[in-house]
């Protein structure tokens, strides 16, 4: 563990880290803001996913989530997306694929599979790893995430039961499975078996859902480019509607896929995850 930067922000800190990821194979960053309350005792957690060709400066710098965060005494987290490294397998054609992509999945595919473990890395190393070196009420985490962030925030949320509080999602890719972002993913990270493909898909996995209690938030922009080639919120609002589960799916005219969308409703995301928190 290596801290590259250390900022007062909002009465707290600011701090980048890189350490050595063993899920990984390589180096990686992330950063963290620890609200002044975690000075004086542990607090809760939000851990951000960020979307397709970020790492975690892009909402580290352009999220406007530490003010709100500082109110709520929440530590928030935002790792990169993929591994990273001159040795790390890319695709340097794509945007959607490779390096800034990594879809918080699990590649089994060559030669993706030596790196390419996103979904181990979120969930057992760094979930576990921060509670050791902040302090984090480690039983008190949450998730959230933006566009494949979003995604993997869902999905996340639904594969691993009691591991976070709440979730909620920025214009996430609810349904992975039936589009050209997540078809690319799946079939170049796990390959071409469909059957594989649904145990990372929300529409599929809320089937199952453990927190049918608990409501899921939802914002959309619908002036996002990519919201019915890609986004198909309404295929999410009908599978969870089938299942039982609650979700608050808010669509917002004029909003596209940017961090001033992200930025304009962070508030109520972060508030949405302090309510089951504390």
């Amino acid at each position: 563990m290596k801290k590259l930067e250390a900022h007062t922000c909002h009465g707290g800190t600011l701090e980048v880290w890189e350490h050595t990821s063993a899920a990984l194979n390589c180096e990686m960053k992330f950063s963290v803001f620890l609200p002044q309350a975690a000075s004086k005792g542990k607090c809760p957690a939000v851990t951000f996913l960020s979307g397709l060709t970020c790492t975690h400066d892009n909402f580290t710098t352009k999220a406007n989530a530490y003010q709100k965060a500082a109110e709520l005494d929440l530590i928030v987290i935002a790792p990169d997306t993929s591994p990273r490294g001159d040795d790390v397998a890319d695709d340097a054609d794509s945007y959607d694929f490779g390096k800034g992509a990594g879809f918080y999945i699990n590649a089994s595919e060559q030669p993706w599979a030596k790196h390419y473990q996103m979904e181990s890395y979120i969930t057992d190393e760094l979930y576990k790893l921060l509670p050791k070196h902040f302090p984090i009420l480690a039983d008190k985490q949450s998730i959230m995430g933006h566009s494949m962030g979003g995604h993997g925030a869902l999905t996340l949320f639904f594969k691993y039961p009691g591991q976070y509080q709440s979730v909620s999602a920025f214009a996430p890719i609810v349904a992975p499975s039936q589009v050209p972002w997540g078809e690319k993913a799946f079939t170049g990270y796990i390959g071409s078996n469909k059957e594989e493909w649904l145990k990372h898909d929300a529409c599929e996995l809320v089937k199952n859902s453990h927190a049918k209690d608990r409501t899921i938030l939802v914002d959309q922009g619908l002036g996002d480019n990519f919201l019915a080639e890609q986004l198909k919120p309404e295929l999410f609002e009908k599978a969870c509607s089938e299942a039982g589960q609650d979700l608050t799916l808010r669509q917002h005219k004029g909003y596209d896929h940017s961090y001033y969308f992200i930025q304009s409703f962070m508030d109520d995301h972060l508030t949405h995850h302090a309510e089951y928190l504390k």
